[in-house]
């Protein structure tokens, strides 16, 4: 009921601005042609991890058939798909078909497994959906950003972003077209992940306690809430050909930012201010973390998908390097939380909960704040941000694996008792 109150809200909110709600937005994609119809069978493919395999074959098969009747009705009405997937209706059907079978055909818990499976389906697609409206809303009700202040503190890195993005133009059309195939598909690499954490609920017939998509969802819900407070366009809009006359100057990815003066500076109606922190990063640290406990494959290409999503978010301009080291303390303060809320708070878990969330805000204020200190002594400030994180990164590694291998308890040795002569 909590998430379906915030839906409603959040689709007033769209109203409100003359803007296409989540809900509206996905009840029309039973028609139209859907954004991602990547994203639509993936959910499906989450939401068929309760279905027997001979179900998961009747639904595949259904939901392809009925894409390919749609293609056959938009060929002959003339009515090409200019925007969007051509696909992906078919797979949006079944799912809310498999709705009604556990409505109107299943009782007890198999109605409930089946709606969970669902709903889990369902949540993959309107979380994307509630973050492109949380995104609308960011660029209507932030006409200030804060862009001047990240690239001057950025220096204390070394401008990675500027650095990165002349390494992929070098590249040609055939890395930015790669790497561009590897930061739209995110989501589709996450249910991969997160269909190996949930392989054996069919035969269970219940859930895992905690899996990829919860953190997943959480980091969605969570981090357009941080883009309303710190709004960042990112270097692509702020400093280079995509910002228009909005722009600094057109400086990315040649020529570094200034490193002093940084203030407010006004920005367009419909540009995201999505940079603080990093959510693409955040998410792929998430799909490397659930990663390392499965097959070698997995594994590998757990650290593939967060190394090229770090080249893509940086190579392309769309984020700073602060918006890249506070996403992943965001991701790991997060699935902290999470997973001390599956074991049961303790004072490990508490203490790294807020260890993280101090580092984080003290990062997002030190830019604000610091931001030409911090161009004037990178040497100081750049080892104490990569610190800083290494930190957070560290604790986690150390808490959970205490978690996941608790030391045995010392075994009591009895005492000896005198004996009688």
């Amino acid at each position: 009921m909590v998430g379906l109150g915030f839906l409603v809200a959040l689709e007033i909110a769209a109203r409100h601005y003359g803007l296409p709600g989540p809900i509206a937005s996905q009840a029309r994609e039973v028609i139209v042609a859907p954004a991602s119809g990547f994203l639509l069978y993936a959910s499906m493919g989450l939401m068929m991890v309760v279905l027997t395999w001979r179900q998961r074959f009747i639904a595949l098969g259904t939901a392809i058939g009925i894409d390919l009747v749609i293609l056959l009705v938009r060929w002959v009405a003339d009515a090409p798909v200019t925007h969007g997937h051509p696909f992906g209706n078919g797979a949006l059907w079944v799912i809310l078909g498999c709705a009604v079978i556990a409505v109107t055909r299943r009782t007890g818990k198999e109605r409930l497994l089946l709606l969970k499976g669902v709903g889990l389906g369902l949540l993959l697609v309107t979380g994307r959906k509630t973050g492109d409206t949380w995104l609308l809303i960011t660029s209507k009700t932030r006409p200030l950003v804060l862009d001047q202040y990240v690239a001057t503190a950025d220096h204390a890195l070394g401008n990675p972003s500027w650095l990165v993005g002349r390494l992929v133009r070098s590249t040609g059309s055939f890395g930015e077209v790669f790497l561009n195939s590897v930061y739209t598909q995110l989501a589709v690499a996450a249910v991969v992940v997160a269909l190996y954490q949930l392989r054996n609920v069919a035969d269970e017939r219940r859930f895992p306690s905690h899996h990829l998509v919860r953190t997943f969802l959480v980091i969605g819900l969570l981090g357009p809430a941080i883009y309303m407070i710190y709004p960042v366009v990112g270097p692509v809009f702020a400093y280079g050909a995509d910002g228009g006359h909005w722009a600094v100057a057109n400086l990315w990815p040649d020529a570094m930012p200034p490193r002093s003066g940084p203030q407010h500076m006004p920005f367009d109606d419909f540009t995201p201010r999505n940079c603080m922190p990093s959510l693409h990063t955040a998410w792929a640290t998430t799909i490397f973390i659930h990663s390392r406990k499965g097959p070698r494959f997995l594994r590998y290409a757990g650290t593939f998908w967060l190394i090229a999503t770090l080249a893509a978010t940086l190579g392309f301009g769309y984020h700073y390097g602060i918006d890249i080291i506070t996403g992943v303390i965001f991701t790991v303060t997060i699935e902290t939380a999470l997973r001390s809320l599956e074991r049961g708070w303790d004072r490990s878990g508490t203490q790294l909960v807020a260890y993280g969330a101090t580092v984080f805000t003290a990062i997002l204020v030190a830019a604000r704040c610091l931001s030409t200190p911090m161009a004037a002594h990178p040497w100081l400030f750049g080892p104490l941000l990569v610190l800083a994180t290494a930190s957070v990164i560290y604790a986690y590694v150390r808490t959970t694996r205490q978690w996941d291998h608790p030391e045995p308890a010392p075994v009591r040795q009895p005492e000896l008792q005198p004996e009688l002569v």
